[in-house]
Formats: C-alpha cells, sequence, structure tokens
C-alpha cells in the first residue's frame, strides 16, 4: 500500500486493492480507473465527434502516432488510440502511473477494450526528457498540463480532486511546448479550458473548441495541416 501526502493538506490519500484493481482512496473519496465507463464514447457514431479526435485527426497516415506527455488516467489516450492512433502515455506521477497501469491490465482484459488498449504503451516517467529520446518524429504530440487556478474550478469533478494531491500546476509550460515542437509532429495539440489562457502565451494555429474545453493546434510552419 502506497501513501502520499498532500502537499498543501493534512489530509492523506492512499492506494488500495480489492477485486475491482486499485484505487486511491482519501477524504471520504475514491478513485478507479475504469475504461469500460469510457465505452459509449468510442462508438463509431459518436467517437468522430470528440473534440479531441478532430484537433488531433492527421492525413494520409495509415496508423499515426500520438505522444500524451501528460497521461493522467489515461482516457484522452484511449479516445486517440480508438480511433486509430498508436499511443505513447507519459506519466511522471508513480500513484497516479499505478493507477493507470492497472486500469489499462483490467481493459485489456475486456473483449471491447482489447485491441484498443493494445495500440497504447504506458511510461513512467517525465515526458520532456522523454520526447528527446522517443527515436522517431510522432504525428501529434497531445499536451494537458495542470495549470494555476484549475484545482479551485467547480467543474472539477468530485472525485478527481484526489488527483490534485498528487498532482501539481504545470511550471514548465515553455520547457513542454519547446520540447513537444523539437520532436518534430506534424501537430501539437493543447486541452485547455474553453476561456483558459494559451499555454506559454502561444498563438495556436487553429481552435476547435466546445462549451467546458478548447483544443489549441499548433502546426509547424513547414506542415499545412488542419
Amino acid at each position: 500500500m502506497a501513501r502520499r501526502s498532500a502537499s498543501e493538506s493534512a489530509e492523506t490519500v492512499e492506494l488500495r486493492r480489492d477485486e475491482r484493481g486499485l484505487a486511491l482512496v482519501g477524504g471520504g473519496m475514491e478513485l478507479l480507473g475504469d475504461f469500460t465507463r469510457m465505452l459509449p464514447r468510442l462508438r463509431t457514431d459518436r467517437l468522430g465527434r470528440e473534440l479531441l479526435v478532430r484537433a488531433a485527426r492527421v492525413r494520409g497516415a495509415e496508423e499515426p502516432t500520438a505522444i500524451d506527455c501528460t497521461a493522467g488516467l489515461g482516457e484522452d489516450s484511449l479516445l486517440l488510440a480508438a480511433a486509430g492512433f498508436r499511443v505513447t502515455l507519459f506519466e511522471r506521477d508513480e500513484t497516479i502511473c499505478a493507477l493507470l497501469a492497472d486500469a489499462m491490465e483490467r481493459a485489456a482484459n475486456e473483449p471491447q477494450l482489447k485491441d484498443i488498449v493494445e495500440r497504447m504503451t504506458l511510461v513512467g516517467g517525465d515526458s520532456i526528457a522523454g520526447l528527446a529520446e522517443l527515436g522517431f518524429a510522432p504525428d501529434v504530440v497531445y499536451l494537458d498540463p495542470m495549470f494555476p487556478g484549475r484545482t479551485k474550478s467547480a467543474a472539477v469533478k468530485k472525485k478527481f480532486q484526489l488527483l490534485h494531491h498528487l498532482e501539481q500546476p504545470c511550471e514548465e509550460e515553455n520547457e513542454l511546448v519547446a520540447a513537444a515542437l523539437a520532436a518534430s509532429p506534424r501537430k501539437v495539440v493543447i486541452k485547455r479550458p474553453a476561456k483558459g489562457p494559451q499555454l506559454a502565451g502561444i498563438k495556436p494555429s487553429y481552435s476547435i473548441s466546445g462549451k467546458a474545453v478548447r483544443y489549441d493546434v499548433l502546426v509547424p510552419p513547414r506542415q499545412t495541416e488542419g
């Protein structure tokens, strides 16, 4: 059983395993990675309308590749994998990485998820260093970093408050975007709140917006995607 203390709270969260899998518990809340709840969004008639899938779409690649630099519980990566991407997920927090690994392992035993999860590879570690060591140019680099203020947002679901005991707001915006662009992708996709600031103050090539979220897309000048 791993135990972590919140940086700004006396409350303690811990990992517990039972017959359902590995869960993060604390403060009367529980968080269990569960990809099966994503199944309705993975249906063919819905997947193509997902804003992330639209933002990440690339032309002419039989099996496009994506790097999720801030994997969290992996739900965005699952959407990309379901859309045909081969996804490498980076998660540097050991506790969150353990939750994600457990969720992926259980999903691999689900007939409806097995083929999707096989296109996902989890790497525990820092994505800024990992991007420099890829050895190939991915089609898409995806960023969804926390930022100051997000932890207090009323839009954050109660159970995900547990993750905020572990994650810290992004303090490496410039380094993260620079590493993403240095990996020579066809595009960098950045998840933002609908009215949130641009990451590192960089103006996107274009954006795809919904009511609660916005995807800013950076396309290197030599490319014509979008």
